[in-house]
């Protein structure tokens, strides 16, 4: 669902980056604010190329002549946390656009709305808290992976739908491109509903608290394998994606799937229009040799960039803890705080 520059405005385009940095500066101050668990680094770190390399793995979509793809957003907010997420799914997608090719530059700020905003910030949040907020079991909790990757991933394509109409760029009609856009997404909702709630009831089973730290906030008693095996399961699963990626799909994805079938009656329009957004979309084809390489490469890529920006998020709430601890000891001993030294002095010289 990765938008191209050819479907927007630049105006539309400047505004949904005003939202999505707007969004991605609150998430940095939340997560500054709060408490971040050292043992969630590796897990930030995997999980963010683990959707990195599941976004390349398309899925055929049975009798529409389609393919779909993960967003990642529902299940990074159930395993990270809703603002930790947040930051994930947006270094995912700049890294994409930048680094691969993989949505326009102009509509970065359109995919992160679209695939991080309202599912790490919005929905994913809502589902879980509603259905887990008396206890965590396992249907509850299929339950809302589902439903939330369902919702998320229909209001995230109504959205392109909603911004494309909004620049005037196309002729696409509304009705028109909104009746193929929501259908196929709803397949794919499902797919990744799938997907979301098999990874979830794994690290559920093995390791429950990882998803206490994250949006599901209750923790279960029972202890399960250690985080290590936990995040050397997830890491072998994203090498095992990787090396698997040129047998998914070829087939185009929901997006140009639902303009194809939207301009089925202006030809010449459909050419040009779907040839703009396959530019947009860079990356190797499923069936490519290069795609593994892609896929590793950009894997690694975000691995450290997420290992790198929780590690220093981390050191700097340690130091901000030390800090504050360090002035509560001098005021208990009687010095007020910020000036112990000066107060020392002060009583010497007396």
């Amino acid at each position: 669902m990765h938008m191209a520059d050819a479907l927007l405005s630049p105006v539309v385009g400047m505004a949904m980056c005003a939202i999505s940095a707007t969004a991605n500066g609150l998430a940095v101050k939340k997560i500054n604010r709060d408490d971040l668990c050292e043992k969630k680094i590796p897990v930030m770190a995997v999980m963010g190329a683990f959707v990195f390399a599941a976004q390349m793995i398309n899925f055929a979509i049975p009798g529409t002549g389609s393919s779909g793809h993960i967003g990642g957003g529902i299940l990074l907010a159930a395993m990270i946390g809703t603002y930790p997420a947040m930051l994930s799914i947006s270094a995912v997608l700049i890294i994409q656009c930048l680094f691969f090719a993989d949505g326009g530059l102009l509509a970065l700020g359109g995919n992160i709305l679209n695939m991080g905003i309202i599912p790490c910030l919005i929905i994913g949040p809502f589902f879980f808290r509603f259905f887990l907020k008396r206890d965590v079991t396992p249907g509850r909790l299929a339950a809302a992976s589902v439903l939330a990757s369902v919702v998320g991933l229909q209001l995230g394509s109504l959205g392109v739908v909603i911004e494309t109409q909004l620049s005037g760029v196309t002729e696409l009609p509304f009705s028109t491109f909104a009746l193929f856009m929501q259908p196929i997404h709803l397949a794919i909702g499902l797919a990744e509903g799938a997907v979301t709630a098999s990874v979830l009831l794994f690290v559920h089973k093995t390791r429950p608290e990882i998803l206490a730290a994250g949006t599901i906030a209750r923790a279960p008693a029972q202890r399960g394998a250690s985080p290590r095996k936990v995040v050397v399961s997830l890491a072998v699963a994203l090498l095992a994606g990787c090396v698997l990626l040129p047998l998914s799909s070829s087939l185009p994805d929901g997006l140009e799937w639902s303009i194809e079938r939207t301009t089925a009656d202006r030809q010449s329009d459909a050419a040009g229009l779907v040839a703009n957004v396959a530019r947009g979309d860079a990356l190797p084809e499923s069936g490519s040799l290069h795609a593994p390489i892609t896929g590793l490469a950009g894997g690694a890529l975000m691995f450290a960039l997420g290992g790198a920006a929780a590690f220093v998020i981390s050191r700097a709430k340690k130091h901000r803890r030390n800090k504050a601890q360090a002035a509560q000891k001098e005021k208990s001993r009687g010095f007020p705080a910020g000036g112990g030294e000066a107060a020392r002095d002060s009583n010497n010289e007396s």
